[in-house]
């Protein structure tokens, strides 16, 4: 009776030890619509990058998400975490081991004979924690959550290289119409040139319009070398991001012939299941409530179970084996830690909280994200739109403005500013189409890219 009465002591006294209040979670307001509603809106697939029609750029976006280092290295986060969760489970199960000590060794005995013994004794021990209070149960249960977290997170890392490279292979076409149009507008220049010196030495105009239109030449063939080293380097990135050396880049249709995909459809609630990340950072916080109650739960008792049998063999006895075994429980109830426990349940408790305000942070920045890359579309398309107007007044300035040039109506510095604003507005209209690509793969990565999943229970 002794040993039960023991253990009922042992349970009573671990009563008195009680973990700390819990920190209370700050609350979170998610708005039920968008402030920027646009467009059209459609599902969006797992491949939306292929809905730019560009086999070009699917082509490179597929070879990112083949041989980017990020993801391989999202990949081999998921086997740690499910090598870690193969840990945590085997706590669950009893251990068995196998010991083989061998010895031998000389003793004087009574007689002050000396005599030689070997002694080797094969034993097998077994162990099993019984998981009374589900510490253990609990350790699994955040070693898991670790791992769908992983899981989720080499998806968001996927869906952040897609998205880099569209947006790569976007920019650089934009780069390549904006060198295009440099390089024209030099030829242009040089016609200019051509027209002033003929007009300067026939008479009809001074030296000054010939050496302006020179300087107009040259500040515009000077914007040659920058855009084309911006081409090298966006090169550069774009072969980093599919895990290769610089090389050249191959280009599919103009960055004017991309199709612009309809906005994805959804409203910011979807995005707790939409969006990797905020998955991601859900597992997480289901990880940090887990480990807060491996915290609590070492306020309770413990009991283990041992137990071992074998034999043992002496030279000294003909080699006539000796059966031994054991059989024992133990019971290890805290009762003083000297604050260890609180202290250990505060930091669970706070990495809780600190899970709770990252997750909290990842939705709030999802949901600007998405109105970010919607003010984005909106604001670029309305430009484009100016853009356009703009430049189709600018061919007829531009055409008054030579005649009368021509002519004698009118100086060269006339001709020459209406040539810089067809300059600006043609640079500008292909800043606004890529702006508006780039905010629609911006959009498709904000609102998870076709991707769903089922977040972890509350």
């Amino acid at each position: 009776m002794k040993q039960p009465a023991c253990l009922l002591a042992a349970l009573l006294l671990a009563g008195c030890a009680h973990p700390p209040a819990q920190l209370q979670d700050p609350p979170l307001v998610i708005s039920s619509a968008w402030r920027t509603p646009i467009g059209p809106e459609a599902p969006e697939a797992l491949d939306w990058w292929r809905a730019f029609g560009d086999p070009v750029l699917t082509h490179w976006v597929d070879l990112a998400l083949a041989q980017n280092y990020d993801v391989a290295t999202a990949a081999a986060r998921v086997a740690e975490a499910r090598g870690t969760e193969v840990v945590a489970r085997a706590a669950l199960l009893p251990t068995l081991d196998f010991s083989l000590p061998v010895s031998r060794a000389r003793a004087l005995n009574a007689f002050g004979v000396a005599s030689d013994a070997a002694t080797f004794t094969p034993v097998f021990q077994a162990a099993y924690e019984v998981d009374l209070f589900g510490r253990i149960r609990e350790q699994v249960s955040a070693a898991s959550a670790s791992t769908e977290a992983a899981v989720v997170g080499r998806e968001a890392a996927a869906l952040a290289v897609a998205a880099a490279t569209a947006s790569g292979y976007i920019t650089l076409r934009a780069l390549d119409a904006k060198l295009r149009i440099l390089q024209d507008t030099v030829d242009q220049r040089g016609e200019a040139v051509r027209l002033a010196r003929g007009r300067a030495e026939v008479g009809y105009t001074s030296d000054l319009e010939w050496k302006q239109a020179q300087a107009e030449l040259e500040s515009i063939a000077q914007q040659v070398p920058p855009a084309q080293l911006a081409i090298e380097r966006q090169e550069h990135s774009l072969a980093l991001l599919t895990g290769q050396a610089p090389a050249d880049i191959a280009r599919g249709l103009e960055v004017t012939e991309l199709k612009p995909p309809a906005i994805p459809d959804g409203l910011p609630s979807d995005l707790l299941r939409r969006r990797p990340d905020i998955v991601q950072a859900e597992w997480t916080l289901a990880s940090a409530d887990a480990n807060l109650a491996v915290a609590r739960a070492q306020f309770l008792p413990s009991v283990r179970l041992t137990g071992s049998f074998g034999d043992v063999f002496v030279s000294t006895l003909n080699y006539n084996p000796i059966r031994i075994w054991s059989l024992g429980a133990s019971v290890l109830a805290p009762i003083f830690e000297g604050g260890r426990l609180e202290g250990q349940f505060a930091a669970a408790d706070a990495r809780r909280l600190q899970a709770v305000l990252a997750y909290q942070r990842t939705v709030l920045t999802a949901l600007r994200e998405v109105e970010d890359s919607l003010s984005t579309v909106a604001r670029a398309r309305e430009q484009r739109v100016r853009v356009q107007a703009q430049r189709t007044v600018l061919d007829d300035v531009v055409r008054h403005a030579r005649n009368r040039y021509v002519a004698g109506y009118s100086s060269f510095f006339d001709l020459l500013d209406a040539q810089r604003n067809v300059l600006n507005a043609d640079l500008a209209e292909v800043q606004t189409v890529a702006d508006e690509l780039n905010g629609l793969v911006a959009l498709s990565q904000a609102m998870g890219g076709g991707w769903e999943s089922t977040p972890p229970q509350k």
